[in-house]
């Protein structure tokens, strides 16, 4: 019987030339399954006929949009998800979501096998890999890159040879990835760390050192989940949607790094993020305004380890679903309003307002009206040093 195969598409180099590859390497029937998740540049028609261009029996396009945004994205929000506390996780949340489909197009097209276009340096492989173990364990997976040692030079000579309907040449080095909460760019002259990144890497953001007007706007939540932007009512992705291009007009959320990847290797990135870096600092000022001081120290690192599980690719397993309880019960009281400045690549808070507020005016003010009985502060500072007292007394017997 014929492999019908389920390939993660996304009209790039590598799977594109994955369509006939397979075809011919396992005598296959290859369906291509596109998401559009707000990634923007390509019309999302033009990729869904490249792939039949390069020889798909059926060619699938799924709009995502406003799933990912609310689904992916808004809880990642909710954890303030930064990997090594700088990378918002755009190709990690896109993952699992993606994963979630193939397995839609697997079902309703009979297909036997799923592939991807990930190589093996990559953490992607792992995300499809793991994602795709938890929700349909009887599934095959290939990775044409992986399994068969593609390298880029021998995947462009296969698609000139083909004649593949594809614009990646050896002059356009870069890998990109991009959706609606940020843009990845690695290879190329990026590989060498000495090297910093050229205006025309960027795509999502201005150049920071360009003078101009400052841009102020207020973000409205409601338990950790953004609802208006200066009043306006919209939604998740709606709000990204508008943030990246306002903040990215400022130069906010550009990110160069050297990471540690899962497979064990460092790796140099390019980050651009100014949607999700000004949503995140948002909401963590909210966050200091209205959760409770030992709920708010324990969940910072709650939310570094959801940081880490997502990043493995770890989406769908028990630890993260138990993690995401507990933040969701920490944001019940997460609403109000946030004033930012956007300016110089920069997101700066400048105002808070929330009915949960715990920040007390009366308890923090040294002016007329302070309500803080400072005559109970000595035997507390006495009562809180004691242990270090009687430890240094010890120490001091001891010589």
């Amino acid at each position: 019987m014929t492999e019908r195969v389920v390939l993660a598409f996304s009209g790039g180099l590598d799977t594109s030339v994955a369509i006939p590859f397979l075809a011919e390497k396992m005598d296959a029937e290859v369906i291509a399954v596109a998401v559009d998740l707000g990634q923007g540049g390509e019309d999302m028609e033009e990729i869904q006929k490249r792939a039949m261009d390069c020889g798909a029996v059926e060619s699938v396009v799924v709009d995502a949009k406003e799933e990912f945004a609310a689904d992916f994205c808004v809880p990642a929000l909710r954890a303030n998800a930064l990997y090594m506390d700088r990378y918002p996780l755009l190709s990690s949340l896109s993952r699992p979501l993606i994963v979630k489909h193939l397995v839609t197009a697997a079902k309703q097209f009979g297909g036997t096998v799923v592939s991807h276009g990930c190589t093996g340096k990559g953490n992607d492989q792992v995300r499809f890999e793991a994602g795709l173990a938890a929700l349909a364990p009887d599934l095959k997976v290939i990775a044409p890159a992986r399994d068969f040692a593609w390298t880029r030079d021998k995947a462009i000579e296969f698609a000139e040879q083909k004649g593949l309907p594809i614009e990646t040449t050896k002059k356009n080095p870069f890998s990109i990835d991009q959706n609606l909460w940020g843009r990845a760019v690695e290879t190329g002259f990026l590989e060498d760390i000495w090297n910093g990144p050229t205006e025309d890497v960027y795509a999502y953001t201005a150049d920071p050192s360009v003078p101009r007007e400052p841009d102020e706007v207020v973000i409205t939540f409601a338990q950790g989940v953004p609802v208006k932007i200066d009043g306006r009512a919209l939604t998740p992705y709606q709000i990204i949607e508008e943030l990246n291009k306002r903040a990215g007009a400022q130069g906010v959320g550009r990110i160069d790094m050297v990471e540690d990847r899962l497979v064990g290797i460092k790796s140099r990135e390019v980050y651009e993020a100014p949607g999700a870096m000004a949503l995140i600092t948002a909401h963590m000022e909210l966050e200091n305004v209205t959760v409770e001081r030992d709920l708010a120290r324990f969940k910072r690192g709650v939310d570094q380890r959801w940081s880490e599980l997502v990043y493995d690719g770890l989406w769908f397993s028990p630890l993260k679903n138990a993690l995401d309880a507990l933040i969701a019960d920490a944001q019940k009281y997460v609403s109000g309003d946030i004033r930012m400045t956007l300016h110089g690549g920069r997101a700066t808070v400048t105002g808070r307002r929330s009915e949960e507020s715990l920040y007390d005016f009366s308890l923090a003010t040294y002016d007329t009206g302070d309500t803080f009985d400072q005559s109970l502060a000595k035997g507390f500072v006495q009562l809180f040093s004691l242990p270090a007292k009687i430890a240094a007394a010890r120490d001091a017997k001891r010589g």
